[in-house]
């Protein structure tokens, strides 16, 4: 099995090919210019080094979202036109399932965080048992109150979210919690094509026309659309 395995969902931005159990290559990269400049060219390079095929790929995994609004939508308009040259399947990960894979092997609640800005998170909260991930709380945007309301056991914390809100969670829990490592804060193609794998296994996969990134909210340009309609 070959799945071709995709993020831009926040600032950093990676690519691997999963075949047989095994990732054969990953590029990531941290530049701090747009996806739209250098997610192909990780691709291509990824192409030459495994010498891969395009066509014997049997799908292509995909953070979904949330995330940024830019990188979910170049990433999503990749992994889409891909699917459609190719006539190849999507699996669309969640993105907060995908940065919480980065900690399966942890024994407590764990909980993603990716900063939604106006002091609010993309979260949710997983368990993972024999590396299978269960959701506890479907991914969602919570002040971190709210969230912190949601929590009544050990748990882990991860994701850019932590650098923006951490002293604030410090002071607000009141049961034991931990942070994992910096390395583990940004979504890896290398650990969310395991859970890809297993969504693939199970039919969990759409046709490329058929995939949309999921938002969870507007973005602030649509909100100002909105408001801006709204007082018209």
């Amino acid at each position: 099995m070959k799945i071709l395995a995709i993020d831009s969902s926040a600032v950093a931005g990676s690519v691997c090919l999963y075949e047989d159990g095994e990732i054969k290559a990953e590029y990531l990269t941290l530049d701090k210019r747009t996806h739209s400049e250098t997610l192909l060219p990780l691709i291509d390079e990824l192409k030459k080094e495994t010498e891969l095929d395009l066509l014997t790929l049997d799908a292509i995994a995909i953070t979904g979202g949330p995330g940024s609004y830019t990188g979910l939508r170049i990433g999503g308009a990749t992994a889409k036109g891909l699917g459609l040259a190719l006539d190849k399947p999507i699996v669309n990960v969640p993105t907060m399932e995908a940065l919480a894979y980065n900690v399966c092997d942890s024994d407590v609640l764990v909980c993603p965080m990716m900063d939604a800005r106006r002091d609010r998170v993309f979260t949710g909260l997983y368990k993972f048992r024999d590396g299978r991930v269960e959701v506890i709380k479907d991914q969602c945007v919570l002040t971190i109150d709210e969230l912190v309301s949601e929590i009544n056991e050990e748990v882990i914390f991860l994701g850019d979210g932590v650098d923006a809100y951490r002293e604030l969670i410090d002071s607000k829990m009141d049961v034991a919690h931990s942070f994992a490592e910096d390395d583990s804060n940004y979504v890896k193609a290398s650990s969310f094509v395991y859970l890809a794998k297993d969504y693939f296994d199970e039919g969990q996969v759409m046709s490329a026309d058929d995939f949309r990134p999921d938002y969870l909210m507007l973005s602030q340009a649509e909100r100002e659309l909105k408001e801006k309609q709204k007082n018209d």
